[in-house]
């Protein structure tokens, strides 16, 4: 699949994901690439049809994204709550397991969407596999001692490798932080190696977000389909 037919799909998810934000609404707004075709429609809908909803966003750069067609978007300590937060995902298995933070936000997307209602993810087929672990699994840790975290997981054996940036400098998440993105290929017990991340000391959070997502929109060639996840 080139990059043109992927970005159709994304879109198409990104439309369709727009119609479960409603007037009055405060709704949680990802990050991504996925999720950008996703902003564009809201902010669409809100010049055209008059949308009114309240935003959190995931990050800076969606905020910005927000704010530019005029969302109203709020702090998520300014709200009580999330009705829905819609994201997208670096891949997807069938038991609605997730890798998140390729894009360097995997903390911010993990409090919003653990404060919300309903969480809802938007991908392309190419998202959807039998096995996580492919896509390289983003850790973030504190700058402070973080040579010392990527030594215990080398010793571990996950094979971390330190996300840099064009200029070779760390990448800095929103926090401020580095990311580790750990290549183990296939993670066959997830929730074992979540537990040992995030008791690791110097790691803040880890881009495993397990049996989390309601629902998932997949954008396919025939048209948007939807995945259900009947365990929540």
């Amino acid at each position: 699949m080139d990059k043109t037919q992927q970005d159709e799909l994304k879109k198409a998810a990104g439309i369709e994901a727009a119609k479960l934000v409603e007037n009055g609404m405060i709704a949680g707004l990802g990050t991504g690439s996925t999720v950008r075709f996703l902003v564009d429609e809201l902010g669409r809908r809100t010049q055209e049809e008059g949308l009114e909803f309240t935003g959190v966003t995931t990050s800076r750069r969606t905020q910005e994204q927000a704010e530019s067609y005029g969302i109203k978007i709020v702090d998520i300590d300014e709200v009580d709550h999330v009705d829905v937060t819609i994201d997208g995902a670096d891949e997807v298995d069938k038991d609605f397991n997730g890798i998140k933070g390729g894009g360097a936000a995997l903390l911010w997307e993990k409090i919003v969407a653990t404060n919300s209602k309903k969480i809802v993810w938007i991908v392309d087929e190419s998202k959807i596999v039998d096995t996580i672990g492919k896509f390289p699994l983003p850790v973030e840790v504190i700058p402070f001692g973080a040579g010392h975290v990527i030594k215990r997981f080398e010793d571990r054996g996950y094979k971390p490798v330190l996300r840099l940036t064009e200029d070779g400098k760390p990448v800095r998440t929103d926090e401020n932080n580095y990311v580790v993105d750990l290549h183990m290929d296939c993670i066959d017990h997830p929730q074992d190696l979540a537990e040992d991340l995030i008791n690791t000391v110097g790691v803040v959070e880890h881009g495993l977000f397990l049996n989390m997502v309601d629902t998932v929109i997949v954008g396919d060639p025939h048209g948007p389909r939807v995945m259900t996840n009947s365990n929540k």
